[in-house]
């Protein structure tokens, strides 16, 4: 078969046809990966932040997520360095928020360690750190006796 023969208008017409349907089938399916990766519930922020020096006792630790969470599904423990549960396991859930209270926390360093459910079904966990230093006593100024 000669060569023009092969590259005729309609076999380029049929050509192009083919790879843009098979463009038009791949792409969704390539990018199902990319969008079930961000559906999943992944912490945006943290009060007090992730890996932070705070310079008294947090009243409560509070972690923002990217995802609806699915309240029984939800855990979040806070320990000092030692392993001792620091938090007072009123563990609350409302909408993108995972929250706990703290007992009053001393100079140190402290973990919290969380896992959800976000509402789509997927799990995810982590743990990271904050640090509280140490309170100073308080100065009080001495009164100056005038001369």
């Amino acid at each position: 078969m000669p060569l023009a023969k092969r590259h005729t208008p309609r076999r380029r017409l049929i050509m192009r046809a083919i790879t843009l349907l098979s463009l038009l089938v791949l792409f969704p399916l390539l990018s199902l990966d990319a969008t079930s990766a961000r559906a999943h519930g992944l912490l945006d922020r943290a009060d007090p932040p992730v890996g932070s020096t705070v310079s008294s006792s947090p009243t409560q630790v509070t972690l923002h997520f990217t995802q609806l969470l699915e309240p029984k599904f939800c855990r979040i423990e806070v320990r000092d360095a030692t392993g001792d549960r620091v938090d007072q396991g009123n563990v609350s859930v409302s909408g993108t928020l995972l929250q706990v209270g703290l007992k009053t926390l001393t100079a140190g360093t402290y973990t919290v360690r969380w896992r959800v459910l976000s509402t789509d079904t997927h799990t995810t966990k982590g743990t990271f750190q904050f640090y509280v230093l140490q309170a100073s006593d308080a100065v009080t100024p001495r009164k100056q006796h005038g001369r």
